[in-house]
């Protein structure tokens, strides 16, 4: 599981790319611009958008199609990355969400977030 901001480019090892930047930016809302994805206040504002419960169900609902027929392919391991503007706000909250929901069904997980220290 990794986050990253498209400004510092996609990751290359990446299986599964998904855009985040879809979502209302948090960079937008002064007292959470400093802030990111793995602070509270970030992972509300982001999670309490209806548009993002919405993509999240249909994206974890494509990833319980999906992982099951990768593992029936012998694929051992899989990159999934999620993007948005810098890689600070809505991509790492979202990772987050992926991460637990995976860990929850069972699945080994490590999640790295690419750009979250970085400023451009």
């Amino acid at each position: 599981m990794l986050s990253f901001g498209y400004k510092f480019g996609i990751p290359l090892d990446a299986d599964l790319v998904i855009d985040v930047r879809f979502l209302p930016n948090p960079n937008y809302v002064p007292i959470l611009r400093e802030k990111t994805g793995q602070s509270p206040e970030v992972k509300k504002y982001v999670q309490s958008q209806l548009l993002y419960t919405e993509f999240i169900k249909h994206f974890l609902a494509l990833i319980d199609f999906l992982i099951p027929n990768y593992i029936k392919e012998g694929k051992s391991y899989l990159t999934i990355a999620v993007g948005c503007t810098g890689g600070r706000h809505r991509s790492v909250a979202a990772a987050e969400t992926i991460a637990d929901y995976l860990k929850y069904k069972k699945y080994s997980v490590e999640i790295y977030h690419r750009d979250v220290g970085r400023k451009a």
